[in-house]
């Protein structure tokens, strides 16, 4: 056999390094043993390699209580002086902001109103700059998801708050990167690896807020297309084409499943807050015969349109998220007779399942910074990391 030369040799260590470190980051806590078994890792590579992780200052471990007999094993956590990525999540009326460190753990977090203009950028600008001072350099990436379309860090379009191509610039401190993605397809990403869809190899998420948005996750990976504007599904021409969508487009879902589907139901005025509108309704649905039949039409579209990308996209599980979860609770039966009426023939016996989102609220967020994470922990990532501690390279 060819002798392996120091360049390959470096390069597997390397390879082993990431594999734990990432490892380490999808499985908080876990112990150096299971990280061995699960990475084909001998013993003693694995110590070797936690070994350099710890003195890198990205991992460290901490004897967990195992509730039996005999010495706690140590499990395999943060390191207290880890890489931290800052998330921002924007919605329609409210933001967040912390920081996360490695295996998804929020550090600090808080929280506020807005009217809705690109104006809160200034505000959160000043809350990022604050993070970045307090961690210095422990802070590696700020990543933002924002209810709207996006393309690079350029909003191009988030109709619940009237954006047209706002840059998120403003969010990022001198010499740190940042990322920009959709909330719902981030709350998909999240979704797939740490939620409901855990362990399934094709996930399909879809969320409804003020329209619909999701992502198709494949091996872990988002199918965001080719400038990052992937999983638009609300624009996808499943409504009544005599309705023009904000986006511009006519007949989109969007306009079928959300607020303002439901008040045109009840013949009312298109509410200036869908979300808040389309609460009101469902709340009103187990008393009023009206407002529980806007709901089942709303379910019912939902369930015709999952029903639809099932067939185009063969997920192996589709996890809902926001108002779809509200709508599939409060008309199950509709949404149900939606989903399985657009489905093929085939595929009725053994549908693909519809589960609710396990991470709530915090899929957006959790999603944001996993995108950032995957990319800190790479080969770059550790140079880069290793450079800013003045450490000896990581190979």
């Amino acid at each position: 056999m060819e002798r392996m030369t120091a360049h390959s040799a470096r390069a597997l260590r390397s390879q082993g390094v990431l594999a734990v470190l990432r490892y380490v980051h999808a499985h908080p806590s876990a112990k150096r043993a299971e990280a061995a078994r699960a990475l084909g890792l001998s013993s003693g590579s694995a110590t070797e390699i936690i070994g350099r992780l710890k003195a890198a200052r990205l991992v460290d471990e901490v004897h967990a209580p195992t509730g039996g007999r005999g010495r706690p094993s140590p499990a395999l956590v943060a390191h207290r002086d880890g890489p931290l990525v800052c998330v921002v999540d924007i919605s329609h009326e409210r933001w967040r902001a912390g920081c996360v460190e490695l295996g998804g753990r929020v550090v600090a977090e808080e929280a506020g109103g807005h009217s809705g203009t690109p104006d809160v950028l200034g505000t959160l600008g000043d809350r990022v700059s604050a993070l970045h001072a307090r961690y210095g350099r422990r802070l590696r990436a700020v990543s933002a998801c924002v209810a709207g379309t996006v393309s690079g860090t350029t909003v191009v379009q988030a109709s619940g708050m009237g954006w047209r191509d706002v840059d998120l610039e403003p969010l990022r401190p001198p010499g740190i990167p940042l990322l920009v993605g959709n909330d719902a397809s981030l709350a998909g990403l999240a979704e797939a690896r740490r939620g409901a869809g855990a362990g399934t190899r094709v996930v399909l998420h879809l969320t409804v807020e003020v329209g619909v948005g999701g992502i198709l996750v494949v091996d872990g990976r988002p199918v965001d297309g080719a400038t990052g504007a992937g999983g638009e599904f609300g624009h996808m021409p499943f409504g009544d084409p005599s309705l023009r969508c904000p986006c511009g487009a006519d007949g989109c879902w969007d306009l079928e499943v959300d607020g303002r589907a439901m008040a045109r139901a009840l013949g009312r005025p298109e509410p200036r807050d869908p979300r808040t509108a389309a609460g009101q309704v469902i709340a009103a649905a187990a008393s009023d015969p009206a407002a529980r039949a806007a709901v089942e039409t709303a379910a019912h579209a939902l369930g015709r349109g999952v029903g639809a990308l099932a067939n185009a996209l063969d997920p192996g599980v589709v996890t809902l998220s926001g108002l779809a979860t509200e709508l599939a609770e409060t008309a199950p039966a509709a949404l149900e007779a939606g989903y399985a009426s657009a489905l093929m023939r085939y595929r009725r016996p053994a549908p693909p399942p519809v589960l609710s989102s396990t991470l709530g609220r915090q899929g957006p967020l959790t999603g944001a910074a996993d995108a950032a994470f995957d990319a800190l922990l790479t080969e770059d990532g550790l140079d880069a990391w290793s450079r800013a501690w003045s450490l000896r390279k990581t190979p």
